[in-house]
């Protein structure tokens, strides 16, 4: 069982003063493609894309970004596409950055960190738990160098954490030990949880089915009936509150409905800060 308390982490964001993010914007940084089976269980054999995003929160004095893809040299001949245009625009847009999160340790969201070319200016506002670091191989082949973690205190909390006005990291252990979700809060009320691959799609949250058994245990380890909860308390959630922009790791069609409604901008627009 997994609870998730909507009411909670909106009294947590309450309590906390000051201005919330004023938008979201996205980059598409590149794509994978898998069976549709090994994203939904039982879903056949059909190829169904799987896009990697970034995310960036616009304040009216400062930036912040949620999770950082990969590299082109990282994704290798998995990938199916890759955007270097959008790579560099989030490149630059973590230099500029308050804070960098990311929903957990996985190559394809701590890969723009372990990649980037000054890694040195950019670790002092990169928030990464003590759980996201506590595994290394879990990132392969996303690594830090020897020695660039030095002197870094890692995040601990418990249950929950405002590390923003607005944005509240959620733990959800599972997927991978550092595991969380990351709830944004909008000046104008609007609300958003990122979901990291607790669900790769929405259709998980949906069905309640997550990845194939196949996929789960012997590619990505994970802890299965900790997925389940969450998927459960994730659909529960979507039926209570339908307005709560429930964003899955690799979605691009939630992703893209998000953009066409104008919940999510398309593009990170640097001179926007």
């Amino acid at each position: 069982e997994y609870v998730f308390d909507i009411g909670e982490v909106r009294r947590a964001v309450a309590a906390v003063p000051g201005d919330k993010p004023q938008r979201i914007e996205v980059e598409n940084i590149a794509s994978f493609s898998f069976p549709a089976t090994a994203i939904v269980a039982g879903d056949g054999w059909s190829q169904r894309e799987m896009p990697v995003y970034s995310f960036r929160l616009v304040y009216p004095d400062k930036t912040a970004i949620i999770d950082t893809a990969l590299s082109e040299e990282l994704g290798g001949s998995n990938l199916v596409a890759f955007n270097a245009d959008a790579f560099e625009r989030m490149n630059k847009a973590m230099e500029e950055a308050s804070f960098i999160v990311i929903t957990h340790e996985h190559m394809d969201h701590i890969g723009g960190i372990t990649a980037h070319p000054n890694l040195a200016g950019i670790l002092p506002h990169t928030k990464l738990t003590a759980e996201q670091l506590s595994q290394p191989a879990r990132s392969l082949p996303a690594r830090f160098e020897d020695g660039a973690l030095e002197g870094f205190e890692p995040l601990t909390y418990d249950r929950l954490m405002v590390i923003a006005p607005g944005v509240v990291l959620i733990e959800a252990p599972g997927h991978t030990p550092g595991s969380q979700m990351i709830y944004v809060q909008l000046q104008d009320y609007s609300e958003y949880l990122f979901v990291g691959d607790v669900a790769w799609q929405y259709r998980n949250i949906l069905t309640q089915r997550q990845r194939a058994r196949l996929v789960t245990q012997f590619f990505l380890n994970e802890d299965r009936a900790a997925v389940f909860g969450q998927l459960a308390a994730l659909h529960a959630l979507s039926e209570a509150e339908p307005e709560i922009a429930i964003v899955p790791g690799h979605d691009g069609e939630i992703v893209g409905q998000l953009v066409e409604a104008g919940r999510l901008t398309e593009g990170f627009s640097l001179a926007a800060n």
